[in-house]
């Protein structure tokens, strides 16, 4: 560089001030977003604080209500108890399952349009009752099903299971199955 270009420069950047233009609004607007969040945070807080102890009394109410009822009733209500929690547990494999099957596929789901017009098409057959006479041409349908697509479904069952094994392997962490009931325990 020569002299003069150099001393051109630093004339201009002498002869200016260093002003910073600065926006407050983005600040103004993020303290206003933070106390907002904390606002609600200390809200449900309270809600969550309040609600729980409530909650959990009506639950417990609720159970001790139901342990004390007899006969088939009760006999039932134990049952369904025992079995909540495979229910749950299976739901959220079925749902993890699901999930990663949709991601795999890259499976998009449908506008909220096209879910309207089935839906409407959908209630307005069930309300003119034809719904119910087309179940015959359903029938007819499954009927005349191909090689082709009891093969296609016979390969996704066949994964499906072959998914859910391996999970159950790897989540027990042995090759063997459940510990069933001994002949011995039956009498």
């Amino acid at each position: 560089m020569s002299f003069a270009l150099v001393s051109r420069r630093s004339a201009l950047t002498f002869g200016r001030r260093a002003v910073r233009f600065e926006s407050t609004t983005s600040e103004k607007a993020t303290e206003a977003a933070k106390k907002t969040a904390a606002k609600a945070s200390e809200g449900l807080s309270r809600v969550s604080s309040a609600a729980g102890p409530v909650l959990a009394k009506y639950a417990k109410t609720l159970q001790s209500t139901l342990g004390r009822v007899g006969g088939r009733t009760g006999k039932l209500i134990a049952f369904a108890e025992r079995q909540t929690p495979f229910v749950i547990y299976y739901s959220k494999v079925v749902a993890e399952l699901g999930r990663i099957v949709f991601r795999g596929q890259s499976m998009t789901p449908p506008s909220v349009s096209t879910f309207k017009a089935y839906f409407q098409n959908f209630i307005k057959s069930v309300q003119s009752g034809s719904f119910f006479s087309n179940a015959g041409a359903s029938l007819q349908n499954v009927r005349n099903i191909s090689r082709t697509q009891v093969a296609a479904a016979g390969v996704l069952l066949a994964e499906c299971l072959g998914f859910f094994t391996i999970g159950e392997m790897i989540g027990r962490m042995k090759l063997i199955g459940y510990h069933g009931e001994t002949h011995a325990a039956a009498h």
